[in-house]
């Protein structure tokens, strides 16, 4: 297994696309999978269209359902920050794709993107993992 670790610094950017890192490091693998996996328990990963505004209604939907001004028991931190760590029960810590001849096989508007709605912390780890295919 190979793996690599993406520092980020998501400066206010609540969805931020990580396709472009990806694609480079499945480039010239061969089959297999890549893992993609955000070790912070106030962040999440997802697969979604970019571009169209669909990361703004991302933003507003979690709102909704994780609005900042509810009674959180999990106080520390900026208001809302309860909020923060019930995000990666709905937006998952981590994502599998398949690899295909080097290349993710997303579909045409799939990107991955890091889904951070915290405010405290903009320092963010990605770990991309590859595991090739068995051979036969």
């Amino acid at each position: 297994m190979d793996s690599t670790v993406l520092e980020l610094v998501t400066s206010g950017r609540q969805v931020v696309d990580l396709t472009d890192a990806v694609e480079e490091f499945c480039a010239g693998r061969a089959d297999g999978l890549c893992s993609v996996f955000v070790p912070h328990a106030t962040a999440g990963v997802a697969l979604m269209e970019t571009g169209s505004g669909s990361e703004a209604d991302l933003v507003a939907a979690l709102g909704r359902v994780l609005p900042r001004d509810a009674p959180y028991r999990h106080r520390h931190g900026s208001p809302g920050h309860g909020a923060d760590h019930l995000l990666p029960v709905l937006v998952s810590p981590s994502v599998v794709l398949p690899v295909l001849e080097g290349r993710p096989a997303l579909g045409t508007w799939q990107r991955v993107v890091l889904v951070d709605l915290n405010a405290d912390n903009p320092r963010r780890r990605v770990r991309l993992s590859f595991v090739p295919a068995p051979t036969t």
